[in-house]
């Protein structure tokens, strides 16, 4: 394995190698390491504690940690070797796999929460297949956050206004950028697909080619970094916040997923007649059932929930219905060969691997449980109560409670993320917003 990655560094002509371990808020940690002193020792060691960062770089209340803070061995998984086509110097980059000194997985490392939720449906035969849809806001530079966000300017020499939804002019705009981010992800074989304006201004869609989970996943941890990267480059931030501006809708990364029997290929989703299938069906329910339960693994952030509001294009409830966007659930029309789930809930500011590990799981546990969804919703689902959990504490809560979804992700990561949660929305807690100031400081 360790020779076939070398002689790639060799033919490459490599000279440094990124060694990165994605962590629970999505963020590339680990090393950059010398070539020949990646050739000689390619295995690399962090501690745990570096997985369970929150957002701002604390760590959980003391009472959730090894205060011995061990070392995690790190071993690079060779499918994930790439080019790094932004780099100055010809630079290699490898994800790596956690596992402890014993050889078991490192349960709170998200790729591994993602390996075992894939583990449980190989299990039952099956294989899920994904493919997700990115939208992002291009910005112009904003190195000081208490300023608002504002367009970049475009080719035209004026920045974006208005709502130019599908607008293949608007997109025009930006074709030095997106040249760049083509092939950059040309480079790094990522499977991109369509590329489309979406509703907000300067808001962007890049849609991926369906395929393996934990492939995908892996491919929308490293497009994040390359959207940011090329956009730097163009003198313009891009931003996978799911609400950067409130008078804009929010930004989504929408899951479609289906299973196919591992032996056969075919879709479960669907009977030999074509029909829909029971496993269709129980798959749906397990996401009714599960998404409102696990809502911190699909809205991350305090910033997330601003995302889920009425008249969006975003969803308020786990209703599902065919083709219809104002439910959490949308079947879009296929054949049956191509049935399958678009879950709208995700804001784009998820952790790929651990969204599509939940996702995964409330379905796994709707089919597992034989549970029956409610009726598809055909009219504008709009109009029904809002059934998320109204704030950031109420989730982490429902979260906590949830004994089926810690068995299939693992109890000591959800208990992890929970508490790395709960750090970092107390932390939230203590900033002082400008429209405090503006509105309390004077006149109460």
């Amino acid at each position: 394995m360790n020779h076939q990655i070398n002689e790639w560094l060799r033919e490459h002509r490599i000279t440094e190698v990124e060694c990165i371990v994605p962590d629970m808020t999505g963020v590339a940690r680990g090393k950059i390491v010398p070539k020949d002193k990646f050739v000689s020792d390619p295995e690399m060691r962090l501690p745990e504690a570096v997985l369970i960062q929150t957002v701002t770089g604390d760590y959980p209340d003391d009472s959730m940690l090894d205060l011995t803070d061990p070392d995690m061995v790190l071993e690079p998984d060779p499918n994930t070797l790439r080019y790094v086509p932004w780099a100055v110097d010809p630079t290699a980059q490898l994800i790596y796999d956690c596992f402890r000194a014993d050889g078991t997985p490192v349960d709170v490392a998200p790729r591994n929460v993602l390996k075992r939720v894939l583990g449980l449906y190989d299990e039952m035969g099956l294989e899920p297949v994904l493919a997700p849809e990115m939208e992002f806001y291009l910005l112009s530079p904003n190195p000081d956050p208490d300023i608002p966000l504002a367009a970049p300017v475009g080719r035209t020499g004026r920045a974006e206004f208005g709502r130019r939804s599908y607008s293949i002019d608007a997109v025009n705009e930006f074709d030095p950028l997106f040249e760049d981010i083509y092939d950059y992800c040309h480079a790094q074989n990522l499977e991109v697909d369509t590329l489309i304006h979406e509703i907000g201004t300067a808001q962007m869609e890049i849609n991926f080619l369906h395929g393996n989970p934990l492939e995908l996943a892996d491919q929308v941890f490293l497009f994040k970094r390359t959207v940011r990267e090329a956009a730097f480059r163009h003198n313009m931030y891009a931003t996978f916040m799911a609400k950067p501006m409130e008078n804009e809708p929010g930004s989504a990364m929408h899951i479609h997923q289906s299973v196919v029997d591992k032996n056969t290929g075919r879709n479960v989703f669907s009977n030999d007649d074509g029909s829909p299938s029971d496993l269709f069906f129980h798959f749906i329910a397990g996401m009714q059932k599960y998404i409102p339960q696990t809502m911190p693994l699909f809205a991350p952030y305090v910033n997330s929930f601003r995302r889920l509001s009425r008249y969006t294009a975003a969803p308020t409830n786990v209703e599902w219905g065919y083709d219809n966007r104002t439910v959490g659930l949308r079947i879009p029309h296929s054949s049956p060969a191509a049935r399958r789930i678009e879950n709208r809930v995700p804001g784009v500011d998820v952790n790929p691997y651990i969204a599509i590990a939940a996702t995964l799981a409330c379905g796994y546990l709707g089919m597992t449980g034989k549970l029956k969804p409610s009726e598809p919703r055909q009219t504008d689902a709009y109009e029904l109560p809002y059934q998320f959990p109204n704030s950031s504490e109420e989730s982490l809560q429902q979260l906590a409670r949830c004994q089926e979804i810690a068995e299939v992700l693992g109890p000591r990561f959800v208990k992890m993320y929970v508490g790395m949660k709960e750090k970092e929305f107390s932390e939230y807690f203590r900033v002082i917003s400008p429209w405090e100031r503006k509105f309390l400081l004077l006149h109460v």
